[in-house]
This record gives C-alpha cells, structure tokens and sequence, in this order.
C-alpha cells in the first residue's frame, strides 16, 4: 500500500493525499461509511459508488466473525466478493466491540474472553486469532487488537492497558509475518495508539508504534467518553510524532464539526456509525446545520430535503415526505436519511481537500463550523 502526501495546507496541519490499496485509489481526507456486518445499513453497493462516492467501506471482525462466520466468507472467497463491493475495506480489530461488552467480556494477557451479544455463547480473542480472522475477512487495510481504553479511565489503569495493548502489537506483528494474504491482494496492518486522555501515555504510545514499519497508524480510544477538547488536545500530541509520509486515521469520530477540527490538526481517515444512525433516528446533517426531520415544522415543508445536497434523494423527495416516512417507521425513510447524511459526509471531506490544496482550508474551516453546529 502507497502513500503520496500531496499538500498540507497554509497555517494548518491539514493535508491532502491518495492511498492506494489492492482495490483501488482513495484521496485523502477520507470519511469511511461503516458497514458493521459487511453492509451499510439500508445502503446499496451501487449507491454507495454512485451516489454517495464511498471510496472505502468498513467492516467489523468481532460482528463479523460471529455471524456469519469466517468459513462462509472465505468460501465466498473473501468479504469483497461476499458482499460485493470491488473498493477498498477497512476492518476493525474487534477490540472496540468487546470493550463495549462490559461484565460480560475478561481481559487477560492471552486475550480478551467474551460471550456473544447473540447466544451468549463464549469466545476468546487473542492478537494472533485476530490477524488470522481479518485475513480471512480480506480486507485492505486491517487493524492491531487493543483494549480500547475508557475515557475516563484513571492514570494507572489507562497505563496499564497501553503497555498490554502495545504487547498485543508485537504479537500481531508476529502472526502478520507468519501468515499470508489469502486473495491475491496485499493487506496492511495499522498499529493503534491508546493511552487515555494522558499526554505522556499518548506521546509514548505514539513513539512505541513509530518504531513498527506499518503502512499507516491509528489514533484509537478518543470519542468513549472524553470531553471534545480532550479529544483534540490528544490528537495533537500524537499527530506531529507520527510520520508525515503515513496515513493517520482517527478511530469512531465523529461529528462534522469533529472531522473538521481533526483534519486541521493532521488528521487523514475517518469512520463513524454517526451518519447512519441519526439518520435512521432523524437527524439529517447539512452544510447549514442540523435538521431534527421529526421536529412539527416539516410537516408541510415541501421542499426538497436539502436543495444543495449531492445525493439524488435530496431533490428526489421533500422535507414534508421525509418527515412522514420517518414518524411512520417506514423503512424507507431510514433509508434516504442514512443516505443523505452518508452523502454529506462524502462531500465535506471532499470540499476539504480542496479547499486544502487551494490553501483557503483554515479560512474555510473556521466558517462552517458554527453553520454545522446550527439547530434549523
């Protein structure tokens, strides 16, 4: 996997880049749709390319592994072919997955044991275990096992969980050596770096994973929990120690406003569920603000649903429409506001890039975010 750093703009550290995979080129900065079980929820894969110009899609091993199971998907003869999706994909290691599982979820040296969220059947994740589901997964770009730390974690905890979590990298580095992409396409394994909201911890795990040649690096363990100026004042520890010729990628975050601020302070890749989830509860993100779709005023706003939006749904259906599918729990309206709001996303990034490789991005930036902030 290539990195080329094109551009970092003027009075920021935002920058703009192409990453090429296996499957395919992907231009920096990136927002990556979450597709949990190998699908965007209520998302076609010609609509994805299409309309909203994903050029990367997530999957997730823990859900992954569960259901449907590695050997249906190396049957398939990988998660590209399962699913269908010919462009690059990006899978978590799980680790955010059991972290969340709270009591019913162990961690020990060996790895981390669980029941299952849908049988609560038992299951041990070790760093090797990990590595060997991802390449049977298949996709481009896979991640280290980690404890993803708590926000609130205290010192001695959160330094605790760092050190376990950088013996599990080596670990992982160990089994990536062993073992060989199963496809015909290469895989890139991306460290991540903890340690809590505690400048020293991310400053140390930053400069422990740089001494592991990786194709690029993750930031994990920011948005579960932490104050948003937590959030950015870890993200520009870690960022000037990473390498400038390596892709960053920003674990779960966030809002547009969030994306923004990361990409000013160095920031290259992003995923979050947020998109889709508000949509599916209603909340549509536009380059003027937030829409709560349920709120009485749409009721008879026939216009369209965002007359400046870049998904054909947009202007395809109104606000009054949205609305009604939305309060009627018709599958349809989760649909077309997860896809609106995926095809924001898209843009904003996008509109970033160049903005950043006309040297206005700050200026830019420090426009819209009190418009994307706005309730209307």
């Amino acid at each position: 996997m290539d990195f080329t750093l094109h551009h970092q703009a003027v009075n920021s550290c935002a920058r703009a880049g192409t990453l090429e995979t296996g499957h395919g080129k992907i231009e920096t900065p990136i927002f990556m749709p979450v597709g949990t079980a190998g699908s965007v929820k209520g998302i076609h894969v010609k609509d994805l390319h299409e309309d909203i110009q994903a050029q990367i899609i997530l999957g997730n091993t823990y859900h992954l592994y569960l259901r449907p199971g590695t050997a249906i998907i190396e049957e398939a003869g990988g998660l590209h072919k399962f699913n269908g999706w010919n462009g690059p994909i990006l899978t978590d290691s799980g680790g955010y997955q059991v972290f969340s599982l709270g009591d019913i979820r162990k961690l020990t040296e060996e790895g981390a044991k669980f029941q299952s969220h849908i049988d609560g059947s038992r299951h041990l994740f070790t760093p090797e275990s990990v590595i060997d589901i991802q390449r049977k997964i298949g996709a481009d770009i896979i991640m280290a096992f980690d404890e993803c730390t708590p926000g609130d974690a205290e010192y001695d905890y959160a330094k605790k969980s760092l050190e376990l979590t950088q013996r599990w990298l080596d670990r992982c580095v160990n089994q990536m050596e062993k073992t060989k992409p199963l496809y015909g396409h290469t895989q890139s394994l991306f460290p991540i770096v903890q340690g809590a909201v505690y400048p020293d911890l991310r400053e140390a795990a930053a400069k422990f994973v740089t001494n592991i040649p990786s194709d690029g690096y993750a930031i994990g363990g920011l948005s579960v929990g932490e104050t948003e100026q937590d959030m950015y004042a870890m993200i520009e520890v870690v960022t000037p120690i990473l390498p400038k010729e390596k892709p960053r990628y920003l674990m779960g975050v966030g809002t547009p406003i969030n994306i923004l601020q990361a990409i000013d302070r160095g920031i290259d890749m992003f995923d979050c569920v947020m998109p889709t989830r508000n949509g599916r509860n209603g909340m549509l993100f536009t380059k003027n603000g937030l829409i709560n779709i349920k709120n009485r005023k749409w009721a008879d706003d026939f216009s369209p649903i965002d007359a400046d939006g870049t998904s054909f749904v947009d202007t395809q259906y109104s606000k009054a429409f949205l609305r009604h599918l939305i309060v009627s729990s018709e599958m349809l309206g989760s649909q077309i506001a997860s896809q609106h709001n995926l095809a924001f996303y898209l843009w904003l990034v996008k509109e970033a890039r160049k903005q950043i490789l006309a040297n206005t991005f700050k200026d830019w930036k420090e426009e819209m975010i009190p418009k994307l902030g706005t309730r209307l």
